[in-house]
């Protein structure tokens, strides 16, 4: 994965080295905001915004902490030598911030809008809207504040290429309703089309069981929802944060008669995925990744 994922930043990042413009304005969630045109010290709260600066080839002195890792995701942990952590997402330290002494902010409405004074009084901040399946906008976004939009388009360009290539390769295969789960300590997450993965699959033309196809985020359920998880095919992830409970409860669905008792179980169309590729990273890498993903577990080899 590793090899993959440098791979992919030196290709994302290929187109960016254009020449920086001035000063410029920016609008965003929070209203306008002057801008640096070459910012040199950028801080990142969102870790899809982490990896949109890596995609065009800026690393930050500072990000939020990936939400699992130590303190990053695998895939980015190479690229992220160096890089201070500020915090998790909905709990950044001001003061590390403050002390990283930045010229931009990245962040998110939100997660960000009621420190969103303090932040610009560190330095100019820009929030996208909101998060969800909403990655695409917010690349472009963070794309302008950094100066390179033209280099956005040709990271987004190359991207669309491949999901076009992918869903040719795959053809009748997205015909098949596809379920995504997400297992955690407290619960089980039945993912719908306003979710990092439901945009993906969305794009590659993929089928959805019904209460999966609809314009929404997540449904939160028990074991005795069970058999509303059933698909053609179930990509599940689980999220644990390292004490082993989240694993647990993914072990304990995983084996009980009802799961046992789905379609897609007993037909041998189940596959387990990672959490951050599928869900939590949210950002331009782990799509191209999570593209990969498919295409092996299909294994078609597009173009």
């Amino acid at each position: 994965m590793l090899r993959t994922t440098r791979r992919l930043l030196l290709t994302l990042a290929a187109a960016a080295f254009a020449v920086p413009a001035a000063g410029f304005e920016v609008e965003h969630s929070m209203g306008t905001t002057d801008v640096p045109g070459d910012p040199q010290r950028v801080v990142v709260l969102t870790n899809e915004g982490t990896e949109a600066a890596l995609a065009l080839g800026i690393t930050p002195v500072g990000a939020a902490n990936s939400w699992l890792g130590d303190p990053w995701y695998d895939h980015i942990a190479d690229a992220m030598e160096g890089v201070e952590p500020v915090g998790k997402e909905n709990a950044v330290n001001l003061e590390l911030i403050a002390a990283l002494e930045p010229d931009l902010i990245l962040g998110n409405k939100q997660r960000h809008e009621e420190i969103y004074d303090q932040l610009s009084t560190i330095a100019p901040t820009i929030l996208s809207e909101r998060l969800r399946g909403d990655w695409m906008e917010n690349f472009a976004l963070y794309a302008q504040a950094l100066g390179r939009a033209e280099e956005g388009e040709a990271v987004m360009d190359a991207f669309r290429d491949r999901v076009a290539a992918t869903s040719e390769a795959l053809g009748e295969a997205t015909e098949e309703e596809v379920s995504v789960i997400r297992f955690l300590a407290s619960q089980i997450r039945i993912y719908q089309l306003d979710s990092f993965s439901g945009v993906l699959l969305k794009q590659l033309g993929f089928a959805r069981p019904q209460l999966q196809d609809v314009e929404a985020f997540v449904l939160r359920v028990g074991k005795e929802s069970i058999p509303d998880m059933d698909g053609d095919r179930i990509f599940h992830f689980t999220y644990d944060t390292g004490d082993g409970e989240g694993a647990a409860a993914a072990a304990d669905a995983l084996s009980d008669p009802l799961w046992q008792q789905l379609s897609a179980v007993q037909a041998g169309r189940v596959h387990a995925v990672d959490d951050a590729i599928w869900n939590t990273a949210g950002g331009v890498i782990a799509a191209n990744l999570m593209l990969d993903d498919i295409a092996r577990i299909y294994g078609v080899a597009p173009d």
